[in-house]
C-alpha cells in the first residue's frame, strides 16, 4: 500500500484549516512532520490536492473528489480497531441538531446512548438547519436531526417523525378568549418568529404564506425561549414547534390559538452525508431515535 493512513489524517485536516500548521496542531504532530506527510502523498501518487495561495492550502477540484474517500477509510479503520479492542471503546459521534431537537429531544437521547454503552462520548452540537447541514457536508458532523427541509445531492435526508407548529400568545392578549382567529386578526397583531434559515421559520412561512406580505414581523430570535419569554409578556403572537410548549400551556403561561385552517405540520429529518461510512455508533444512535 502507497499511503498510510496518518497520511489520509493529514489530507483531511488540512482540507478541513486550509493551513498546514494548523493541521499539524490538531494532529499533535510537528509542522515539519505533516508537511512532509502530505508532500509524500502527492509525490507518490504524482497528484496535486491542494492548490498553493501564500500559507494557505486551497483544497482543489481532486482534493474534493477523494475527500469523501479518504473520510470514509478512516472512518473503517476506526470501526476495525474498535473490533479488535472488543468494543471497549466505541469512540466518539458527533452529532448535529437544530435548536428544537436539540433543547427537547437529542439530549434524552444522548443519556440513552451513553447509559446502554459505557464509556461513549458524543459530541452535540446545537444550532439552526443551514449551519447543521453545512457541517454534515463538510464532514464535520457525522449526523444531523434537522426540522427544515433541505435537498443536497451529497446528501441523504431520512424521514424521521413527525412534528407540527402551534401559533400562541400571552393570557393577557384579548385573543386568548377567542375560540378562533381571523387573519385579519392574525395580520393585526406583532410576531416574535424565529430567525430566517430555520427549519421553523420555514415551516411557518410556508403554512401562511398568503399573508406574509401583511404580517407585523416585530422580532427575529433564534432561542425559542427567548421567544416564549417575549410572547409572555404580552409583545406580540408566536409560533414555535408543540413540543417546546406543553410546558407552557399546561402553567397557563402561554395559550395556543386557534386558527382558520392552515398547514402547520411537518417533518423532523436525519441527515448523513452519502459518502459517510455508517459506523456502529451512527447506526445504534438512528435506532434509538426511532424507538424514541
Amino acid at each position: 500500500m502507497k499511503y498510510t493512513l496518518r497520511q489520509l489524517e493529514v489530507f483531511l485536516a488540512a482540507a478541513h484549516t486550509e493551513n498546514i500548521t494548523r493541521a499539524a496542531g490538531l494532529l499533535s504532530m510537528s509542522q515539519s512532520a505533516a508537511s512532509g506527510a502530505l508532500k509524500e502523498l502527492e509525490q507518490q501518487f504524482d497528484v496535486q490536492l491542494f492548490d498553493r495561495v501564500g500559507k494557505r492550502l486551497q483544497i482543489n477540484e481532486l482534493g474534493r473528489a477523494l475527500r469523501p474517500e479518504a473520510e470514509r477509510l478512516l472512518e473503517q479503520a476506526k470501526a476495525f480497531e474498535q473490533a479488535l479492542a472488543q468494543h471497549t471503546d466505541i469512540g466518539q459521534i458527533k452529532v448535529g441538531a437544530t435548536l428544537t431537537i436539540g433543547n427537547y429531544l437529542a439530549v434524552e437521547i444522548v443519556a440513552r446512548y451513553m447509559a446502554e454503552q459505557p464509556g461513549a462520548r458524543v459530541h452535540l452540537e446545537v444550532a439552526n438547519t443551514e449551519a447543521i447541514t453545512s457541517k454534515v457536508l463538510d464532514f464535520e458532523l457525522d449526523i444531523g436531526l434537522i426540522e427544515g427541509d433541505y435537498h443536497h445531492p451529497d446528501l441523504d435526508i431520512v424521514p424521521w417523525r413527525d412534528d407540527e407548529l402551534v401559533v400562541f400568545c400571552s393570557p393577557d392578549n384579548p385573543l386568548a378568549k377567542r375560540r378562533r382567529v381571523s387573519d385579519a386578526e392574525l395580520i393585526a397583531q406583532p410576531w416574535i418568529l424565529r430567525e430566517r434559515g430555520s427549519g421553523t421559520r420555514q415551516a411557518f412561512d410556508r403554512a401562511l404564506h398568503g399573508l406574509l406580505p401583511q404580517l407585523q414581523i416585530a422580532l427575529e430570535l433564534q432561542h425559542t425561549e427567548a421567544i416564549k419569554r417575549a410572547v409572555a409578556a404580552d409583545l406580540g403572537l408566536g409560533c414555535l414547534s408543540a413540543i417546546t410548549l406543553e410546558e407552557a400551556f399546561h402553567r397557563g403561561r402561554l395559550v395556543p390559538l386557534q386558527t382558520e385552517p392552515k398547514d402547520f405540520r411537518r417533518h423532523f429529518y436525519f441527515v448523513l452525508h452519502k459518502q459517510k461510512y455508517r459506523s456502529a455508533g451512527i447506526q445504534r444512535w438512528l435506532d434509538l431515535c426511532r424507538e424514541g
